[in-house]
């Protein structure tokens, strides 16, 4: 665990050696809280939730063809903004033929796809013509930037 001295403690003596060490145990405390709270977040999103599934899947939907999001996009939209990997963990257990699962790619566009999966994906957005720049998607001309309140009217 790094330990934070400042130039002016150590000026100080044995005072700032007690404010040092009150300093250390309370930068570790909130350090592990932020890590548990991590954790949970990330353990939450791995389990099922119908309602913030039901929100994922209206804004994985209302994306047009011919155009992409990213799945941090589609969560912020659906209200979740830090649960990226649920809308990942959706279409991964999802049946194929219900969500237009190839429109949903990566940050910056890549395909975060492995193997046939990503060849499919390619292939499918190729078909509804979006253009790559190489291995990732032209983002700046294919995006679709979600609005929810378009798509709860």
């Amino acid at each position: 665990m790094p330990r934070l001295v400042f130039a002016v403690d150590r000026q100080m003596g044995k005072k700032s050696k007690s404010k040092q060490k009150a300093l250390s145990k309370t930068f570790a405390l909130d350090q592990l809280s932020v890590e548990r709270s991590k954790r949970r977040l990330l353990l939450d999103a791995l389990r099922p939730n119908e309602e913030r599934d039901l929100a994922f899947r209206r804004m994985i939907l209302s994306i047009p063809p011919g155009r992409v999001s990213t799945y941090r996009g589609v969560a912020a939209a659906a209200g979740y903004p830090r649960y990226h990997r649920a809308v990942a963990r959706l279409l991964r257990t999802d049946p194929a033929d219900q969500l237009p699962w190839h429109r949903v790619v990566g940050a910056g566009g890549e395909i975060r796809l492995r193997g046939a999966g990503a060849h499919e994906q390619r292939a499918r957005l190729r078909l509804e013509g979006v253009q790559f720049n190489g291995k990732r998607v032209d983002m700046e001309h294919f995006e679709h930037s979600i609005k929810p309140w378009e798509i709860y009217k």
